[in-house]
């Protein structure tokens, strides 16, 4: 089709007039070369979100060629669904929802990790310690709570083994997401799981601090597998690599940035929903960053990488926890070939100074 200009030359028209004629239709001709990229968080605008709406209200998007649309999510395995539909090109998701996805939608549309941002699961149990609970081995008889989607009850057979701890000898309840906290507050339960910053901060709005509670991530007790990551769809992949290369550029550099100050990256997050507790979601930020963002692999490896002996025996210990049928290759999963190069993947905060 045959684009017109919607400037047509007047009688007496001056230079100016003629100037502003020709800037409005570079304008437009630069926007109509932008490849548009939907992209599906997994969760509310919180904390966490404060990279990718950065990379957008920056310019650094636009600025690799790339019109990005960041909506708001309501679970990993939407998000992951989204893409693979083709509703969304790209989004973030948790890197165990992918790998059962992909083994039980093997004729689905293909959807790969293309950036590791957790680079550990932030499941995690919240135990009271006035149970008598202080370790793995404490949970033996207990009474413990979550919702059937969560990571932390959906592996919990691989925390169990990771710590001598017999899977089947905690009693679970299915609980509804709103009340998990609160059963554990009121006592009703001895324990529940988690992500380590989301639940943490809601038990503290309930009352139940810090200091009143044994805390047990995953990653600390012997379970290696990754969290969250930026996914693509691979279709879009195939016909714009430049743009996903683009866009983890654009997001490696923000990444970069939050690390460095995470108080100045919550102002976008601010920006996108006004409603916002700044002070309750910079820490939530905080902890993201310090649990499972900046970590000895992700310093190591580079932001975004995976090790791929860790990655192989992740996907088996899911498929082994989720009852798979399949087991997806590790390529399947997770494919390095738009990352950025290492040494710009070293952006934690002392590195490449």
């Amino acid at each position: 089709m045959r684009r017109t200009s919607s400037c047509t030359a007047l009688p007496g028209a001056g230079l100016l007039a003629g100037a502003l004629c020709l800037s409005l239709l570079g304008a437009s001709l630069a926007q109509a070369d932008e490849t548009r990229i939907r992209f599906q968080l997994d969760w509310r605008f919180e904390g966490p979100s404060a990279p990718f709406l950065m990379a957008v209200e920056r310019g650094y998007f636009a600025e690799e060629g790339l019109d990005v649309q960041v909506d708001s999510g309501s679970g990993s395995a939407g998000a992951i669904n989204r893409v693979a539909s083709g509703a969304y090109e790209m989004g973030f998701g948790d890197l165990n929802a992918l790998v059962e996805f992909l083994a039980e939608n093997p004729e689905a549309p293909g959807i790969q990790g293309v950036y590791v941002v957790y680079d550990g699961t932030p499941a995690s149990v919240f135990a009271r310690k006035d149970r008598g609970i202080e370790s793995p081995s404490d949970l033996a008889g207990k009474a413990l709570a979550a919702p059937a989607f969560d990571t932390g009850y959906r592996a919990w057979g691989i925390f169990a083994a990771a710590n001598d701890l017999d899977a089947d000898a905690v009693e679970w309840q299915n609980v509804d997401p709103a009340l998990r906290e609160t059963l554990l507050v009121r006592g009703d339960v001895d324990a529940i799981t988690g992500f380590y910053f989301t639940s943490l901060l809601n038990l503290e709005g309930r009352g139940l601090g810090e200091e009143e509670l044994t805390i047990l991530p995953f990653p600390d007790h012997g379970v290696p597998l990754y969290g969250n990551a930026i996914v693509a769809s691979e279709a879009f992949s195939e016909e714009h690599p430049e743009a996903v290369e683009g866009f983890l550029r654009a997001f490696n550099r923000a990444l970069k940035e939050t690390l460095a100050d995470p108080e100045g990256a919550i102002d976008y997050v601010y920006q996108r929903d006004g409603l916002i507790d700044v002070e309750l979601e910079t820490r939530r930020l905080r902890l993201a960053i310090d649990s499972v963002i900046d970590t000895e692999d992700a310093r190591a490896n580079g932001a975004g990488a995976v090790d791929e002996e860790r990655l192989a025996n992740a996907i088996q210990l899911v498929a082994d926890a989720y009852g798979l049928a399949s087991i997806p290759e590790p390529e399947r999963v997770f494919t390095s070939r738009f990352l950025p190069p290492r040494e710009e993947r070293m952006i934690f905060p002392g590195q490449g100074d």
